[in-house]
């Protein structure tokens, strides 16, 4: 079979490659409280991400010190003069003053450093013409929540090259879905939705293969939240216990395909056979990266990604390899 194209629910095309495995028994009667709610995330990343190159204008006309110095849009600047950047005022406080600075960064993986020459502007302050952004925003699912750790997404979220994103922190917040754009062939879907950054969930502080974990606000309460064990998941029918409006998880049905438990977030196929949930998205939409899935009454996995050339299927991830990531 040939190679098809799929794109992770929050932010990554992949190439879809067919899956065959077995079953493997798990023992494990650990409880967990059961996620499926939305959320809003934000990263904050690891020294500052260029998204943009500019003319600095200064008394003398317009220059671009970056440019000129080989800076480019997709490197992540590290530190300047030694000194750790991660925003556009890390960056400020480095160069102030300083008429030449050495300039450390990370281009696809490779460390690079440049000699960069500032330049002042109309108000006096010193600039080297970058925009930089130093967090990465978007909507997902929880998948459960074990004690004070809280597991969402199956995946990693990634960088523009395709790595996974270097972190600093970040935060979890409530969210409400309020609308659905519904998946087509060739064309996923998505959900949207609002959260605020004044209510936060969880502090993130992980960004792994398998997921994004943190910690939950001590606020948090699980009380309303169902436990449920975790199982192994079997070829055959099961549930997905997502959100598409509101903020209200509810049960749907699917259908595992295919099982594959030696990759790291792309265990198994499912297919969506719900036909309300097929109605409203289509199928796996963005954003559902998370939702618990469910069989024989225990928590067995979550999804991860959907297929774009048919967004009634998808991948999952099993449980067991989010626990133990």
């Amino acid at each position: 079979m040939g190679k098809r194209k799929i794109i992770l629910c929050l932010l990554l095309i992949l190439c879809f490659t067919p899956i065959f495995g077995v079953e493997r028994a798990f023992a494990d009667e650990t409880e967990v409280y059961l996620g499926g709610m939305p959320a809003g995330f934000s990263l904050l990343t690891k020294g500052a991400h260029v998204v943009g190159i500019g003319d600095v204008v200064t008394e003398n006309g317009n220059v671009s010190p970056a440019k000129d110095a080989d800076l480019r849009v997709g490197d992540v600047i590290l530190t300047i003069d030694g000194q750790e950047i991660n925003d556009a005022l890390d960056i400020e406080k480095a160069i102030k003053g300083e008429e030449k600075v050495v300039v450390s960064l990370d281009r696809q993986g490779e460390s690079i450093i440049k000699d960069v020459k500032t330049a002042i502007d109309l108000s006096g302050g010193y600039r080297i013409g970058v925009f930089v952004k130093d967090s990465v925003s978007g909507i997902g699912t929880i998948t459960y929540i074990c004690g004070n750790r809280i597991a969402s997404l199956g995946h990693p979220v990634l960088d523009d090259c395709g790595k996974i994103l270097p972190i600093r922190s970040g935060y979890i917040y409530d969210c409400e879905i309020t609308g659905v754009i519904k998946g087509e062939r060739g064309t996923p879907g998505e959900l949207r939705g609002v959260f605020s950054k004044n209510n936060n969930v969880a502090m993130i502080d992980s960004n792994l293969n398998n997921g994004v974990y943190g910690t939950i606000n001590q606020n948090f309460c699980c009380e309303n939240l169902k436990k449920i064990k975790l199982g192994t998941a079997k070829i055959g029918t099961a549930k997905i216990y997502t959100t598409i409006d509101g903020n209200e998880p509810m049960e749907y049905s699917i259908s595992l395909v295919k099982t594959d438990y030696d990759r790291d977030n792309r265990n198994f196929v499912i297919k969506v056979t719900d036909k309300r949930l097929l109605e409203k998205t289509g199928g796996i939409v963005q954003g559902m990266s998370g939702s618990p899935i469910i069989q024989g009454g225990k928590i067995v996995g979550a999804v991860t990604h959907v297929f774009t050339n048919d967004p009634t299927r998808g991948f999952g991830i099993t449980i067991d390899n989010m626990i133990n990531q």
